[in-house]
């Protein structure tokens, strides 16, 4: 999605840029991102829609006449590309006498299994109490995976071995969750192929069995559109319900995020943005619209800090920063922290204006595990007054990280000018209303 971000956004800063649109340089415009749309694999009739809604609300007297007609322009960008991925964020449905049944359905490799914990361990964190059933009984090691994704997230699994007919765990799945009190039962199903009639007709035969609240179909971003076009031949044969939009942190194009809901008529429910368990978001279209066009995504970025950060100790840290008394031992605390939250490429493109800044720099989430070896590396005495590391202190400490020297040397300068800004921020503060101490990155 980042290449079909920045070439929209360098469309639009050119727009911007000029005191006067004239009607030819909104349709130039238009020309360039239905090029771009299509470059980024987004359905050819999805695009050609879009485009033609934007013309017909941007070409008009209030928008070329206004005092910032470019950024009139954006605006109706902003607000079609939120309606074309769906409007407004769609929740699942609850039935009312539990337990709500999710289906999980897909094409084999999409991310199904993954899929399945991921949701489970999202209503578990929102007090819910779900049962995994493992009905993948094709698969190598299918059962298997999902008993470890729910063993590690204490997350209860229930299987009859690989031996059993999907329809008849699925149907004993349901009574089990009615049983036990779990108000979320999650079918794991075997991944299908478009062609595969057999599998077709089973898994229809388990829909119909269990009669599910919810049929989500997992959808791999990185398939473009051949996804979308898989999602259209579910969709012809199950209740499909919502997607679940998996590996959009690999996905440089964004065709998919863009053409499924238009395609299918199917909103999209969750998106995965990477391989922990933790990394599954409800989908807002708002967010993702903003997102695409570098606006940021604020709002993401601090309900993932929320659920991912230990408030305490986010707490304690910040009044030891307010004193000035910044070691090592925070330093590294402030890493764990951060590691929680996900990929730092991702959260720094949630922050508004980062996007294009970062366009040519990967942050590498392999620079927390050196740092943390270097300060694991170091003494007590090293970690709380690293004035003490000299020559000799830097040669063992790189030693016994499996580190350079010249790593350390760039440790110690980050950590040297963390201490100098902090002290700075206090400086600022002092008086006034205090403002937040920043976490710092080891980049």
């Amino acid at each position: 999605m980042a290449s079909l971000s920045d070439r929209l956004q360098d469309i639009f800063t050119k727009l911007k840029g000029k005191a006067r649109l004239s009607e030819a340089d909104v349709n130039e415009a238009l020309r360039e991102v239905r090029v771009a749309l299509l470059e980024a694999d987004v359905n050819y009739k999805v695009a050609k829609d879009f485009v033609a809604s934007i013309k017909s609300r941007a070409i008009g007297s209030e928008v070329l006449e206004s005092l910032t007609p470019g950024q009139q322009v954006v605006k109706i960008v902003n607000e079609e590309m939120m309606a074309l991925m769906g409007g407004e964020q769609a929740k699942l449905v609850v039935s009312s006498k539990p337990p709500t049944v999710i289906l999980m359905a897909g094409l084999q490799g999409s991310g199904k299994t993954t899929s399945a914990g991921k949701i489970a361990l999202y209503l578990k964190s929102q007090g819910k109490r779900p049962l995994l059933a493992a009905c993948d009984i094709y698969r190598p090691a299918a059962i298997r995976q999902l008993e470890i994704l729910g063993e590690k997230n204490n997350i209860p699994v229930f299987s009859l071995g690989d031996q059993e007919n999907p329809l008849k765990i699925a149907t004993e799945a349901v009574a089990h969750a009615r049983k036990h009190g779990n108000d979320y039962l999650i079918v794991d199903t075997a991944g299908r192929l478009q062609i595969d009639e057999d599998m077709m007709r089973e898994i229809e035969a388990v829909a119909e069995a269990v009669n599910p609240t919810e049929t989500l179909l997992v959808v791999d971003a990185m398939a473009g559109q051949d996804a979308v076009n898989a999602a259209k031949v579910f969709d012809e044969r199950l209740p499909i319900t919502g997607i679940v939009l998996t590996k959009l942190d690999g996905d440089t194009r964004g065709g998919a995020a863009l053409s499924v809901k238009a395609v299918t008529g199917k909103p999209i429910k969750f998106t995965g943005t990477g391989e922990k368990v933790e990394a599954l978001e409800p989908f807002y279209p708002d967010r993702m619209a903003s997102r695409i066009l570098g606006m940021g995504d604020m709002l993401s970025l601090i309900e993932r800090a929320q659920s991912s950060l230990d408030q305490e100790k986010v707490i304690a840290m910040e009044q030891r920063l307010r004193q000035s008394k910044f070691t090592f031992e925070d330093y590294m605390e402030q890493l764990q922290q951060i590691k929680k939250m996900g990929d730092t490429n991702e959260l720094l493109s949630m922050v508004p204006g980062m996007g294009k800044q970062l366009k040519n720099i990967q942050v590498d989430d392999k620079q927390f595990a050196r740092a943390e070896a270097i300060i694991q590396s170091m003494t007590k005495v090293e970690r709380t007054n690293p004035a003490v590391i000299n020559g000799s202190r830097k040669l063992r400490i790189a030693r016994g990280s499996g580190q350079s020297v010249q790593e350390v040397n760039r440790l110690l300068k980050q950590f040297e000018q963390m201490q100098k800004m902090i002290k700075q921020i206090n400086a600022m503060t002092q008086g006034k209303k205090k403002g937040k101490i920043p976490f710092g990155l080891p980049f």
